[in-house]
């Protein structure tokens, strides 16, 4: 596989202008190469590292002003139309392709993809009426779990059925939940997805990068904690004793099979649960992840400057962590800490996203860098004390 000439005259372009898109701008300009953002709202922070189109995602106006002069594109979060990636895709080379979006962006597709690749999943059925919901919730059984095949994220678009009795509320709610997030058609109710729920020992992500060129390199595995369906905290080296080696390289594997089947250029992260040493996939995302915003101060190369050198062609950087450091992230959900309490705490580092903040929103991550493991635990303890407080 070839990839294209790069050209640093020529910006990227990038579909979303949110945080990771301002992320990845950043990470731009270190390699002497800019980029140009399309999103729907003209306050976009990614405005702050790069020119920013506004224009309407599923009915863009100035679309060809866009693109014009692109090198390449490409696209910070998955939930940009299909419609809108395929017209970008005809104009100039998107990567992640159109095949991986779709994948993506259906979770009944996702599901399918992994056990079509021998990749162990959670049980799972269809549900598109509210009867084969009532048939799915009594093949699966109780308890489970509900949720939109399209559009949700950060624990929206999702329930937590107990009993059969359940069934009907959840239908109900999910219907509302999906037409507010967008996952409905307009044409009948939004398809839904029940999945067995997983006692697991813990989550993991591993994010890993794939060039035009086919080239791969992964990420140390990371241990998540999530709560309210939100990541919180993110560790890696992890520090679950179920998290060993053996499960390392079967998240590999399966990462790598994924990247090769869907011909995937660019980072790509996949969660999994960790249960009775089996390793179970749970989703995917088809681009930078919060998951591995570590790497930008503990890692050799970040996942931001791996994502543009996979588009462009370029050789992919050393992935491991800094000589004897070990690094965990934590999210700063909905308010402003106190800048200087934090930055007053030793191997931490601020990343503030310039939002207004508001309940449930992400409005930065403090990336924590220590020599151990146990330190890196001290801090991180402190550290969510005083963004409690």
């Amino acid at each position: 596989m070839s990839g294209p000439v790069l050209e640093f005259d020529k910006p990227i372009g990038i579909l979303g202008g949110g945080q990771l898109g301002r992320m990845l701008g950043l990470a731009a300009l270190n390699l002497g190469l800019r980029c140009r953002f399309m999103d729907q709202s003209d306050d976009a922070v990614a405005a702050h590292v790069g020119a920013l189109h506004v224009d309407d995602f599923d009915r863009p106006q100035r679309l060809d002003d866009f693109v014009r002069g692109l090198s390449v594109a490409s696209y910070e979060f998955e939930n940009v139309p299909v419609a809108l990636a395929s017209k970008v895709a005809e104009r100039v080379p998107l990567y992640p392709g159109v095949l991986a979006l779709q994948t993506a962006q259906d979770r009944l597709s996702e599901k399918t993809l992994f056990r079509k690749l021998g990749i162990a999943t959670p049980e799972f059925r269809a549900a598109n009426s509210l009867a084969e919901l009532r048939e799915a919730v009594a093949t699966i059984g109780t308890p489970c779990v509900v949720k939109t095949r399209r559009m949700g994220y950060d624990g929206k678009g999702q329930a937590v059925l107990r009993s059969i009795a359940d069934v009907d509320t959840a239908w109900v709610s999910l219907q509302g939940e999906s037409s507010i997030l967008g996952g409905a058609s307009g044409n009948g109710p939004a398809p839904l997805i029940v999945e067995a729920f997983v006692a697991f020992d813990t989550e993991v992500s591993v994010i890993a990068a794939r060039s035009t060129t086919g080239q791969i390199v992964f990420y140390p595995l990371t241990e998540n904690l999530h709560q309210g369906g939100i990541l919180r905290i993110s560790r890696s080296p992890a520090i679950h004793p179920a998290v060993t080696p053996a499960i390392e390289q079967l998240a590999m594997e399966a990462s790598r099979a994924t990247l090769e089947a869907l011909e995937y250029v660019g980072v790509l992260a996949i969660e999994f649960f960790v249960c009775n040493g089996r390793l179970l996939a749970n989703e995917m995302a088809p681009r930078v992840h919060n998951s591995g915003h570590w790497t930008m101060n503990a890692g050799i190369t970040s996942q931001f400057e791996n994502h543009l050198r996979a588009i462009t062609g370029m050789p992919l950087g050393n992935t491991r962590l800094l000589p004897s450091c070990s690094a965990g992230m934590v999210n700063l959900i909905g308010a402003s800490p106190a800048f200087e309490q934090i930055l007053a705490l030793p191997g931490c580092h601020l990343n503030w996203y310039g939002k207004s903040p508001r309940p449930g929103r992400k409005v930065g991550h403090v990336n924590v860098l220590e020599v151990s493991a146990a330190q890196r635990e001290a801090t991180l303890a402190k550290l969510v004390s005083l963004i409690a407080s």
